[in-house]
């Protein structure tokens, strides 16, 4: 009698302290959380460009995913079509989100046609697609870090993080875990390919979620900036 009651005194302080432990492993993690790195400053804005359903059109004080679908929208349909699945449905009620697609001026009616195509049965209200000269878009795109060039249509199945102040997000250690295990060597992110489904749905969903975090720790005034820190990387990356 007396062994059952120490038996079950020892499971009860198990089943006690066990949910105790469990909140202690978390708390480094998010003590030490590490926010997206700043890849690039001064990304340029778009209050020039001109949208269809606002009067204008910006990416200060937005989290922006932005992309460029060039002269011929509708042969973009897929990168389109998984940027809306995998981030736009995601994300679509976070406050300040906004996905925004460059286009020329002159596309206007296969942009009706890809709307169709890709909106279903809602209405985008946080998609917007954005329309400029040619010479707006690539002083548009030269502002961004990129590896690779906008091509002469235009257009770029990758997309990238713009936050708030203009900063464009991304990693400035691109390496998964286990690649770090590996001593795989270092790699930059500034982009994410819209055409590589696991990329979007995993590293760039991610992304945008420790995005998110950030600002809301930022708000409850939690989020140790560490901006100083970051540029270091950055320049140290670079050299």
């Amino acid at each position: 009698m007396k062994t059952n009651k120490v038996k079950r005194n020892i499971i009860l302080g198990i089943l006690f302290f066990l949910p105790v432990a469990f909140l202690l492993m978390l708390y480094p993690a998010t003590h030490n959380y590490e926010p997206l790195n700043i890849v690039n400053k001064n990304v340029l804005d778009i209050e020039n460009f001109t949208s269809e359903n606002l009067d204008s059109i910006q990416l200060k004080n937005q989290i922006t995913v932005l992309g460029f679908l060039g002269h011929s929208p509708l042969k973009q349909s897929v990168a389109a079509s998984n940027l809306k699945e995998l981030v736009y449905d995601k994300f679509k009620g976070f406050k300040n989100f906004q996905i925004v697609i460059v286009v020329p001026e002159g596309t206007e009616q296969e942009v009706k046609e890809l709307k169709k195509e890709i909106n279903t049965y809602e209405d985008l209200k946080f998609w917007h697609y954005a329309f400029g000269t040619e010479g707006e878009i690539k002083m548009l795109y030269n502002s961004l870090k990129s590896k690779k060039d906008l091509t002469t249509d235009l257009s770029s199945t990758n997309v990238f993080i713009i936050d708030k102040d203009l900063n464009q997000r991304g990693r400035i250690d691109g390496r998964s875990e286990r690649e770090i295990e590996l001593n795989k060597p270092t790699f930059s992110v500034y982009s994410y390919n819209t055409i590589e489904v696991a990329e979007i749905k995993n590293m760039m969903s991610d992304d945008v979620r420790i995005l998110f975090t950030e600002y809301r720790q930022k708000r409850k005034g939690k989020f140790d900036n560490s901006n100083s820190r970051r540029e270091k990387e950055i320049k140290q990356n670079n050299e």
